[in-house]
C-alpha cells in the first residue's frame, strides 16, 4: 500500500485499523489523519515495533483485506452468472 492509497482510503479504513490495532487511541487516529508515516509511528509507539515491522504488519493486514474483498466480489459475481 502506498501513502496516496492510504490517504485516499483513510475514512474507509480507520475503523478497521482501530479494530485491528486496538491499542491505538482515537487521538492516534486523529493525529494520523490519513498520513501513512504518522500512522506507522503510532503503531511503533503503541506496540514497540520497529518502523519496518510496523510497515510489514500494515502491508500484511491490507493485503489480506484486499484478498478477502476480492474473494467476496468473486463469489457475488459468480452467484449471479
Amino acid at each position: 500500500m502506498n501513502a496516496a492509497t492510504f490517504k485516499s482510503q483513510w475514512k474507509q479504513l480507520k475503523g478497521e485499523l482501530k479494530s485491528r490495532w486496538d491499542k491505538l487511541t482515537n487521538e492516534d487516529l486523529v493525529q494520523a489523519a490519513g498520513d501513512f508515516d504518522k500512522f506507522i509511528g503510532s503503531i511503533q509507539n503503541r506496540y514497540g515495533y520497529t518502523k519496518d515491522q510496523a510497515e510489514r504488519e500494515v502491508e500484511r493486514w491490507y493485503d489480506a483485506r484486499q484478498q478477502s474483498s476480492n474473494a467476496s466480489e468473486y463469489r457475488a459475481t459468480g452467484a449471479r452468472e
